[in-house]
């Protein structure tokens, strides 16, 4: 066994060993693997490994680890890195090879001056912790000194029916206000309205959004007297990149929409606000005649489940502080 620095050279073969560990419950396609774990800027290449099998040539493990390195005036976690991923071979597990991949990872974390590590929940992740269905996986970490928070993180989703006419969805009607959908030459206000509601990982997800081309389509906001008070995100095949609650689209044979995240300005809550948000999303998507629609990563079960919507994945969060 031998170690090399992570490289686009070996993407589809992480792809295929992602595949034959994962696949049938997380789909990974070169596109995405692309996006989320080589051309994220915070990446860090000192603790991004992959573990070489030394008579076959091929990849049988691989550590993603990050760390915020993008220059912006916005920051996802001061002094925090990230795994995003730690992935061993079911056949070749056992000889130590995950405990190496991890420990160059906190190492590399350790030394860039990080302080806390979380279990995904990166820029561009792929999960918001350790899918429930893997208690192994959590056994693991657990044993290397990683610690379950809570609440669980959940995946919701809801299916329409074919008989719906959804062409005919109409949007929900708020007093004094208008839904609709952004236009690109609403991005300076759009930004600046996150910039002081929602600085952070939402702020940062529309930078992201408008420098990879996006036009406004995937954002519904709610307008009172002309300012924007409230947006919501709609993800479908058509965004400008892979967005989180469509990631596992080849799970379904139809095309699959996204909700979320979704905020209302605090001086305009209190008024149901929210929840209107999160149907007029659903309206403009089933409008476009889709009728799977994925809500990720939330702990608000009981609030989207007014709508119809149940967890479909859970995940448990675990960090670990380094001293």
């Amino acid at each position: 066994m031998f170690y090399v620095p992570l490289d686009a050279l070996y993407l589809d073969a992480l792809c295929e060993l992602w595949n034959r560990e994962l696949g049938e419950r997380f789909p990974m396609r070169p596109e995405l693997l692309r996006q989320n774990s080589l051309e994220d800027r915070n990446v860090l290449q000192a603790g991004s490994w992959i573990a070489m099998d030394a008579v076959a040539r091929r990849p049988v493990g691989f550590v993603v680890a990050k760390c915020w390195q993008e220059q912006l005036d916005v920051q996802l976690g001061k002094g925090v890195g990230w795994i995003q991923v730690l992935l061993v071979d079911r056949n070749d597990r056992g000889q130590g090879i995950g405990s190496e991949l991890l420990a160059r990872a906190e190492r590399a974390l350790r030394q860039r001056g990080v302080q806390k590590i979380w279990l995904g929940r990166d820029p561009y992740h792929y999960f918001p912790g350790i899918p429930v269905e893997s208690p192994e996986v959590s056994a693991w970490f657990a044993a290397r000194g990683y610690r379950l928070l809570e609440p669980l993180e959940n995946d919701l989703l809801c299916r329409y029916s074919d008989q719906d006419d959804q062409k005919s969805v109409p949007l929900p009607q708020v007093a004094d206000g208008r839904f609709r959908l952004l236009a690109a030459d609403d991005k300076d206000a759009f930004l600046s309205f996150l910039h002081r509601c929602f600085p952070g990982r939402w702020e940062y997800e529309a930078i992201h959004y408008f420098q990879r081309g996006g036009t406004g389509r995937e954002f519904v906001v709610l307008e009172r007297q002309g300012e924007i008070v409230g947006f919501c995100r709609i993800n479908d095949a058509k965004s400008p990149f892979i967005a989180q609650n469509v990631y596992w689209a080849p799970l379904f044979a139809r095309e699959l929409g996204g909700i979320g995240p979704l905020g209302i300005d605090p001086a305009h809550r209190g008024s149901g606000l929210g929840l209107a948000l999160v149907q007029a999303g659903i309206a403009m998507l089933r409008q476009r005649g889709i009728q799977q629609i994925v809500i990720d990563w939330t702990a608000l079960v009981d609030f989207y489940a007014k709508l119809g919507y149940s967890s479909w994945k859970q995940y448990a969060k675990y960090s670990k502080e380094l001293v």
